[in-house]
């Protein structure tokens, strides 16, 4: 999956992003206060993108 879209899905399911560094960006779910490195390539893996969602506590895409 593109990075983009899956900070795209990340913001549609109420996540904020709170720092970027060089090879992860940092986000929180407010709700619920959990956070969750998004590595910064290109391309993320499905099964990285699902353990972020859960991590993060929101549905996967």
């Amino acid at each position: 999956m593109k990075r983009l879209h899956f900070e795209r899905h990340l913001k549609a399911n109420g996540c904020i992003l709170l720092r970027q560094g060089s090879n992860h960006s940092i986000w929180e779910n407010p709700t619920n206060d959990n956070l969750s490195a998004v590595p910064r390539h290109k391309e993320l893996d499905n099964r990285l993108c699902k353990n972020i969602c859960k991590q993060l506590g929101i549905q996967a895409p």
